[in-house]
């Protein structure tokens, strides 16, 4: 994505700064009231201090007690304004924040399946939290800095102006030099702010990988390795630290120069104005606090900058992630799949994942009637997964169409085709929460009574009964806390709850050991029942009663029949069945 200037970031977030846009004007409204609060003592003293000394008599009690309650009700009007600031201000940028984080994870869940092959899970994760934190911090600090500077530069200005016309023209000019000098480091800050978020997100990724992987480390003893390759990372993001850090003193140090050439001018000019009789005391003394605030209102700004870069990087990290666009989308005529059958078409179907990589199906024909169970068989990369991929649109087809009871799955709503399709993965995924909150996840608005019955037909009622706290048991993160076996029927039961008429079963009992895949065996053939099932298979005894069993290698389909039929040919099928001696398991 092309780097884009601050004002086009800016620009692209004033959406969701409208969405608020009375907050927001309340919130400018009492930065406006705090900064005139500051810019009336000046003048009060300023008032007072010329009288003191061209009229004494005229300073009164009554006169100075009169100025008092005047600078009491503007300062109780200040801490009202203040406290609304830093409150509801605040929430103003939080609530921002939520709404963009919303609008990240609603965008994600529309990404697909090759966004997260080929984005890391921690550079996500940054963006959707660091990188929104420090825009909360933008969208509220920003206005409000930024005007309340305006204010104070602009009456300053005024105020000056009628006190000392050459001087303020001599202090005024060193404002733009200040800000042309300082640009260069501004954006060497904000490559380099860029530059550490992406290798957080990096950093973040290496760390959850290393320690998701922790009992392969440990049984390999490779705990140095791993040492290393984090310490190789932590001092990389070191270096973008001082990187972004000198930068920043460069900063500092130009603004600081002009801030004493500006203390120089008021002194040396100032002094030389009073000497000719040109400048009041009570006028030099209110100069010297107007351009003190101005100064300091500088310095607030230069401390905001390090603040305005990150907000600057946040947003700019936010629009690209944003503007990542699905392939897999609903075409604008998409159906809605109901009353599915379950006939399934391969019409010449050509697939590679992208256009540097070869083709992993070629002109590929596949029939599949309603209620048929097939298996695809065949050694690994000949595409089996990828035939299974292609039914629900996890990735489209490059050339041909795959299509339900004589629709292309490409127009039909994702979700609508999806919620047809049950599936039944070797690696299973359990959320973090119940037994019975990841069952449902089946069926968001299940019965407990539906949610027993499908763990029942899953196999699963009787072990999760003899779990400590029965479907409310707490499974650990990514189900941790059960077995393989254990876990797999309890996905099982999740398609049984869904109860869909087409099934995919990828693999579903290769990862488990010999009691765990036929209790599982049992209740996948309870669940085939009545469906349109699509096993792919790597022990090829889970598939013997399959009612056709598709054979693959790397040029398509060799061999299609029966379990009975294939072995009477002896060919490609009877090969991979005896490889392994005790027609068990073969080699992928």
């Amino acid at each position: 994505m092309e780097k884009m200037k601050s004002f086009g970031l800016i620009k692209s977030v004033l959406p969701y700064f409208n969405r608020y846009k009375n907050i927001l004007f309340l919130d400018l409204l009492c930065a406006a009231l705090t900064t005139a609060s500051e810019m009336v003592l000046p003048l009060i003293l300023r008032y007072m201090t010329n009288l003191g000394i061209s009229d004494k008599a005229s300073l009164s009690l009554q006169l100075i007690l009169r100025l008092a309650a005047v600078f009491i009700i503007i300062k109780c009007i200040e801490l009202v304004a203040v406290y609304y600031m830093a409150s509801i201000g605040h929430i103003m940028g939080a609530k921002i924040e939520t709404d963009m984080r919303s609008d990240v994870y609603k965008h994600l869940q529309t990404l697909s399946d090759n966004f997260y092959n080929e984005t890391k899970v921690g550079q996500i994760m940054s963006r959707m939290t660091n990188d929104l934190f420090d825009i909360t911090e933008f969208a509220h600090h920003c206005p409000e800095e930024y005007f309340i500077g305006l204010i104070k530069v602009v009456f300053s200005f005024i105020i000056l102006i009628s006190i000392n016309l050459p001087l303020t023209l001599a202090v005024y000019i060193m404002i733009p030099i200040m800000f042309i000098s300082s640009n260069k480091f501004k954006n060497k800050m904000r490559d380099a702010q860029k530059k550490q978020r992406v290798h957080v997100g990096n950093l973040n990724s290496s760390i959850e990988d290393s320690l998701l992987g922790i009992k392969v480390v440990k049984s390999f003893a490779n705990e140095d390795i791993e040492r290393e390759k984090f310490e190789k990372d932590n001092n990389k993001f070191l270096s973008i630290k001082e990187m972004f850090y000198k930068s920043m003193a460069g900063f500092n140090t130009v603004n600081r120069a002009i801030d004493g050439a500006m203390y120089f001018i008021v002194v040396v000019f100032g002094g030389i104005q009073m000497i000719n009789g040109k400048l009041e005391p009570g006028d030099m003394l209110a100069y010297v606090m107007y351009v003190t605030t101005l100064l300091v209102t500088v310095k607030r700004i230069i401390e905001f900058t390090e603040q305005f870069q990150k907000g600057m990087t946040g947003i700019e990290r936010f629009n690209e992630i944003m503007a990542i666009e699905s392939d897999i989308t609903d075409s604008e005529d998409a159906v809605i799949l109901d009353n599915v059958e379950g006939n399934i078409e391969f019409k010449n179907v050509y697939f590679r994942y992208n256009e540097s990589s070869e083709y992993v199906l070629n002109d590929f024909n596949l029939s599949i009637k309603k209620g048929q169970n097939i298996a695809l068989v065949g050694p690994s990369g000949s595409g089996k997964s990828t035939v299974s991929s292609l039914i629900p649109r996890f990735y489209d087809v490059t050339k041909g169409g795959v299509f339900i009871d004589g629709i292309n799955v490409k127009d039909i709503t994702l979700s609508s085709l999806r919620n047809n399709i049950g599936i039944v993965q070797q690696d299973v995924y359990l959320f973090s929460g119940s037994v019975m909150e990841n069952i449902r996840y089946g069926k968001p608005d299940a019965t407990e009574e539906e949610i027993i019955e499908a763990s029942k037909l899953a196999g699963a009622y009787e072990f999760i009964m003899e779990l400590e706290d029965g479907f409310d048991t707490y499974v650990g993160e990514r189900g941790v806390m059960l077995s393989g076996g254990q876990k797999q029927r309890i996905s099982i039961a999740r398609v049984f709850l869904k109860n869909p008429p087409v099934l995919v079963l990828d693999e579903a009992t290769s990862a488990l050991d010999n009691n765990s895949e036929a209790i599982v065996q049992a209740s996948l053939e309870i669940l085939s029942k009545g469906r349109t099932t699509i096993t792919i298979a790597h022990r090829l005894t889970t598939i013997q009663n399959s009612d056709e069993i598709i054979v693959m290698d790397d040029n398509g389909i060799v061999e299609t029949g029966s379990h009975q039929e294939l072995m009477d040919k002896k060919g490609y099928y009877y090969g991979l069945y005896t490889k392994s001696g005790n027609n068990f398991f073969y080699n992928i």
